[in-house]
Order: structure tokens, then C-alpha cells, then sequence
């Protein structure tokens, strides 16, 4: 057990000094989940990511990701979208090229064109358009 009046013997540890602020970093930090566009944005031009991306909120213009892009249940787009794999949760108005795949969840409604390898239509999902589906690339 350890006594309170021992610890009266033992000099007290200084205060830890205050830490200086550091400098953004040049490069951005990603985070685990990629870019997010949240359920309050709205954004309208184009939008470029080297990452994974998440559309929850609303964007007009372009979308291009080089994974994948996902468009959340409460996503709204209005855009031309190109991505490697592109998941469809909620609502986009646009032409789609989706080099791997397009995947349209239960409760998606997609109304355009879609260029893609592989397409997935779950029951309850929406889809108005045509359909070029094209060999996979080489090296995926």
C-alpha cells in the first residue's frame, strides 16, 4: 500500500513546459474514412480527390475520385462523376464512368449514363439511363 507521507520526502516533478504551437503542415492529413463531404455542405464546381471520398451533403459539377466515391443515403449530386468504384446510397443526376464497378444501394436513384466493368443493382434502387459496360483496365 502505498503511504502519503513517503511521497511528502520526494521532490515534486517540474511543470511540463508549454508545448510551442506547431505550423501547419504543408501536406494535408488524411484521415482513415478519405475526404467527407458532410451532410451541411453544399458545393458547387468541380472536386478532385486523391483519396477515398464521401458525398452526404450536395454537390453540382464534378466529382472525380481516384478509389472510391461514395455517395451517402442523404447525398444529393448533380454532377459528372468519375472514380475507379462508385457507390450509390443517394440521389445522382449525371453521367457516371466508374472504371471497376458502380454499386447502387437499396433506396439509390441515379438518373444518367453510366461507363463501368461491373454494375450491381440492389432491389429498391432507381436507375434511369444506359449502360456501357467496358472491359477492366489492366493493372487493377
Amino acid at each position: 500500500m502505498w503511504n502519503k507521507d513517503q511521497t511528502s520526502n520526494f521532490p515534486s516533478a517540474p511543470a511540463p513546459a508549454a508545448t510551442p504551437a506547431r505550423a501547419a503542415s504543408p501536406e494535408p492529413v488524411a484521415s482513415a474514412g478519405g475526404a467527407r463531404i458532410g451532410s451541411t455542405m453544399k458545393i458547387k464546381g468541380d472536386v478532385i480527390s486523391r483519396e477515398d471520398m464521401t458525398v452526404d451533403g450536395e454537390v453540382e459539377g464534378k466529382l472525380e475520385a481516384r478509389d472510391r466515391l461514395t455517395i451517402g443515403a442523404s447525398g444529393k449530386v448533380d454532377a459528372t462523376i468519375k472514380a475507379s468504384e462508385v457507390v450509390v446510397g443517394g440521389t445522382v443526376k449525371g453521367n457516371v464512368d466508374a472504371s471497376q464497378r458502380i454499386v447502387l444501394r437499396k433506396g439509390a436513384n441515379l438518373v444518367g449514363d453510366v461507363k463501368t466493368a461491373g454494375i450491381v443493382i440492389e432491389d429498391g434502387a432507381y436507375f434511369r439511363g444506359g449502360i456501357d459496360i467496358a472491359r477492366p483496365e489492366n493493372g487493377r
